[in-house]
């Protein structure tokens, strides 16, 4: 009987720790805020070395985000529910708002429906395929469903643990880009007053 009790407690423990989206959900939507660093890599068909950036990001619930690239050259985006403001190494700052430019503030939006893992936001544009991988690992399969994105996008590819650790994306040129996270922050949970300054531009 021991053998086939210890069978029983392994499955319910199994099934007690088992990823869903909607508990992936809420665990990112219990994180306020999140810092976290970040390298890019980008293979183009015809180029044989990939393009390669890396800089840092900021997730803010309330604020939006902040992301800035620090490699190759110096580049900041900062994303909210009005505008976004895209600055490439000390030019003019670009905005871009859901009136001028529709469909880039759609796009651009969906960066931070990934981060939170909103299905919401994300069953509107996309087909969401969840995999629990075991460990409390775990995939989330997008495939667009909406114009323009049906056009741009094959798929994309969220793999995490408790954070997101990886975004990869293929798009319908054959090109892909692949984004690794690290060094993933929640404390503390709220921002210092230089970050809130971030999101004052």
């Amino acid at each position: 009987m021991k053998p086939i009790l210890t069978a029983i407690l392994f499955c319910l423990c199994i099934s007690a720790h088992a990823v869903t989206l909607s508990s992936l959900q809420q665990r990112f939507s219990e994180q306020p805020v999140l810092r976290a660093e970040f390298e890019q890599q980008r293979s183009i068909s015809g180029m044989d070395k990939s393009l390669k950036s890396s800089g840092n990001l900021l997730i803010s619930r309330e604020k939006g985000l902040w992301w800035s690239q620090q490699k190759p050259f110096a580049l900041t985006l900062l994303l909210d529910d009005k505008r976004m403001v895209q600055t490439i190494a000390g030019q003019p700052s670009q905005v871009i708002t859901a009136d001028s430019n529709p469909q880039m503030f759609q796009f651009n939006h969906l960066l931070t429906a990934l981060f939170h893992a909103d299905t919401a936001v994300l069953e509107q544009n996309f087909t969401l395929t969840f995999t629990d991988s075991g460990q409390e690992r775990w995939v989330l399969m997008l495939t667009p469903k909406t114009t323009p994105l049906d056009k741009l996008f094959k798929t994309i590819a969220l793999h995490g643990h408790y954070f997101l650790e990886t975004i990869d994306i293929e798009d319908m040129q054959g090109d892909g880009t692949h984004i690794r996270f690290f060094n993933q922050l929640t404390e503390p949970k709220t921002l210092s007053h230089a970050e809130q300054q971030l999101f004052a531009h």
